[in-house]
């Protein structure tokens, strides 16, 4: 079994063309097939994406002026091309563009396509084998289907953000990574390949629509399920026997009084101790040397993080001030336990994984640095 060079261009997707009909957050779909080879056409009206110039920071390119982060990142490696489809010259271009296609991406409110001309059925009779993917805030159904909307709105919509209070009494968005605005297009870039894949099978074409806010969800789903499920009588949903059945509250929440499944300041900030199972804890305590920690509180063998035992917190917390984070790292890799880095996002670039899995590119010629997606493989 040979490797490949990790760095070299992976090209899953030669050869596939793809019109992306996009703004704004929806242009990730195509970013991500971009990453994986697809040749992308962005297609944008006489006034262009105004994604260029929103959000912050703005890059002073060299070649192209001002332009943001955000489109620099969600439009890499696509060609630009100006095309009217309220005119009929706009339209005849466009139809032929999609008979030599493979995907037209629909990145704006549902039913664009169909207002300027263009049903599936109409791209079908362009492209028989055509797949379109129309993504959007909310969906092409329900009582939000027509609801303007931005990212951070199928986050709230989802139940992923608590809004925080400041001193002042104002209400305040909290800081966290969005989910819907980049889980949707992920999850549409799966389908696309999916709906290729039987295309080129079958000669069968394909049309389906995602909505941010459903992937958001869905992202979310082992809360939300969990909520669900505690809906039902004690008697038919418990929680875990190390728990003597007791539920605990959902995802995170129910990890706030965990003790061998716990946050830890190290040395020099802090690290993720993940003894879930009792073989880790076990190597744990033995690569410390401190087999009494384990003889006194074993554990049971699945899903025991010793809850609300104070008494083992303050000695695990005293144990992992000792050594540097990075030490904790090594010392997990030599005794086979579960420490974790926690970084910020500051911090993560120079982690030694990131390192070894990321790259940045775009610096030569944006004066921007965009992280590429670590796909990495294998060949024979």
């Amino acid at each position: 079994m040979a490797t490949t060079d990790f760095r070299s261009p992976i090209r899953l997707l030669e050869g596939v063309k793809v019109l992306d009909l996009s703004i704004l957050g929806p242009g990730q779909v195509a970013g991500f097939l971009v990453d994986l080879g697809a040749d992308v056409t962005k297609i944008e009206g006489p006034g262009g994406d105004y994604g260029r110039q929103m959000t912050w920071p703005i890059i002073n390119t060299r070649d192209e002026g001002p332009l943001s982060l955000l489109h620099l990142h969600l439009n890499r490696g696509k060609k630009f091309v100006t095309v009217d489809l309220k005119t009929d010259e706009g339209k005849d271009t466009f139809a032929a563009m999609v008979a030599e296609s493979d995907v037209v991406i629909e990145g704006m409110r549902p039913g664009f396509l169909d207002k300027v001309g263009f049903s599936f059925e109409r791209l079908k009779e362009l492209n028989p084998r055509i797949v379109v993917c129309s993504i959007s805030g909310y969906g092409a159904t329900g009582p939000y289907a027509r609801l303007p909307s931005h990212g951070i709105a199928y986050d709230t919509w989802s139940g992923a953000v608590t809004p925080r209070e400041d001193d002042e009494g104002f209400s305040r968005m909290p800081d966290q990574p969005n989910i819907g605005i980049t889980a949707g297009p992920a999850f549409a870039a799966m389908s696309i390949c999916a709906a290729l894949v039987r295309a080129r099978t079958t000669g069968e074409a394909a049309s389906f629509e995602i909505a941010q806010s459903d992937s958001a969800a869905y992202f979310d789903w082992y809360r939300i399920e969990t909520e669900r499920a505690y809906t039902r009588p004690q008697d038919e949903v418990t929680g875990n026997p190390s728990d003597n059945y007791e539920r605990r509250p959902a995802g995170l929440a129910g990890m706030y009084e965990g003790v061998r499944y716990q946050v830890y300041k190290s040395a020099d900030g802090y690290v993720l101790f993940m003894a879930s199972e009792q073989a880790f804890w076990k190597n744990f305590c033995e690569g410390m040397g401190r087999m009494d920690l384990f003889e006194r509180w074993p554990g049971s063998k699945y899903a025991d993080h010793a809850r609300g035992n104070k008494e083992l917190q303050a000695i695990l917390r005293d144990i992992f001030a000792t050594k540097t984070s990075q030490e904790w790292i090594a010392f997990a890799n030599e005794h086979n336990t579960t420490i974790a880095q926690i970084n910020t996002i500051r911090t993560l670039p120079d982690d030694p994984q990131f390192q070894a899995r990321f790259e940045w590119a775009g610096k030569d010629t944006l004066d921007c640095e965009q992280m590429t997606f670590p796909l990495h493989m294998l060949s024979d």
